[in-house]
């Protein structure tokens, strides 16, 4: 730059005449505040003199920008998560809806019957059935249908018990096939959430270590114009 007024230049940036002691040369500043300078004046020459104020502008606009670019990539983590639930399929599944369509009428005959036999309300009906027909066939002596020892009752309820051991059979077969599902789904959900948390942690990690980045980078600009105002002083 040729002096002009004496000791008195040109600035780079806006082209006023500055005293030569208020001017910087481009080549001495933090590169990347030297490279953020050329962005909005790509014409200046390597060692280009700017002033003092227009430094501490684009220092201050440069730690802005840096702030700006952090909270953006913060929500672009955000956008990220939310994308990766909207595309990604549920891998939580309702068992009980799913099982109950695939069951057939005999199996949901089989199922009923083996809820009902487990009850109270079965053993209680069942009890006092029991007890009426007893009495009714004792008052009845030898003219009675079934009288003592109750052959017939005790052939009812061999045939009672005969078919309802499969029924529970089967039932507990279709509940262990329905544990057998459950369980399966269970570890796809909780693999899919150990890969979700494992590369959320990724992710943290590398925006600690660009914000510790960022951090430093602004902690050492902050420093350079506490030089500037001891300079100024």
């Amino acid at each position: 730059m040729a002096p002009a007024s004496g000791k008195r230049v040109a600035c780079g940036v806006t082209g006023k005449l500055r005293p030569k002691r208020d001017l910087i040369s481009l080549d001495t500043l933090r590169p990347s505040l030297a490279v953020r300078i050329r962005r909005d004046h790509p014409g200046l020459p390597p060692d280009a003199l700017v002033s003092r104020g227009v430094v501490a502008r684009y220092r201050s606009l440069y730690v802005e920008e840096l702030l700006q670019q952090e909270k953006g990539e913060l929500t672009e983590l955000d956008r990220q998560v939310a994308e990766s639930i909207a595309t990604h399929e549920t891998l939580a599944e309702n068992i009980e809806e799913g099982y109950a369509e695939e069951r057939t009428l005999g199996e949901r005959m089989s199922d009923h019957l083996a809820s009902f036999g487990g009850s109270w309300t079965f053993i209680l009906t069942f009890g006092g059935f029991l007890i009426i027909w007893m009495i009714i066939s004792s008052f009845q002596g030898d003219k009675s249908f079934d009288p003592y020892p109750f052959i017939l009752l005790n052939l009812i309820l061999s045939c009672l018990a005969a078919i309802q051991a499969p029924i529970i059979m089967m039932s507990q077969k279709r509940q262990e096939a329905k544990d057998r599902l459950r369980s399966e789904n269970d570890y796809r959900v909780n693999l899919k959430a150990e890969l979700e948390i494992r590369h959320l942690h990724e992710k943290i990690d590398y925006l600690i270590q660009r914000q510790w980045k960022r951090l430093t980078e602004i902690q050492q600009l902050q420093l350079e114009i506490m030089q500037e105002k001891r300079y100024r002083r």
